[in-house]
């Protein structure tokens, strides 16, 4: 699985029928330390997105286990929108943050 941040979308109007109603996105991926890298990879999502979302990607024919690709002709799918990443007792990305009072 891989970690990484939605920076991106792909549109192609001429596009294999099994990926026909669903969207391509640019995730850049991060590091753990919840760094952006200058690696990308184009993921067919699965989950419903958007824009700035950590997301969890799988590859492969992983990508092709969900119900949505399980005859697509992908590589990578956006299989999870994360909420929180901890390393090492350390939290180094919180989707949402709340104030404490």
């Amino acid at each position: 699985m891989i970690l990484g941040k939605v920076c991106g979308t792909i549109v192609a109007t001429q596009k294999d029928e099994q990926l026909k109603g669903g969207t391509l996105h640019i995730v850049k991926l991060m590091s753990m330390d919840g760094k952006l890298t200058d690696k990308v990879i184009v993921a067919f999502d699965t989950v419903g997105v958007g824009q700035d979302e950590v997301v969890i990607v799988v590859s492969g024919s992983s990508s092709r286990m969900t119900e949505r690709t399980e005859k697509a002709p992908v590589d990578a799918a956006i299989v999870a929108v994360v909420d929180e990443v901890e390393v090492k007792d350390k939290i180094i990305y919180r989707k949402f943050e709340t104030e404490v009072n």
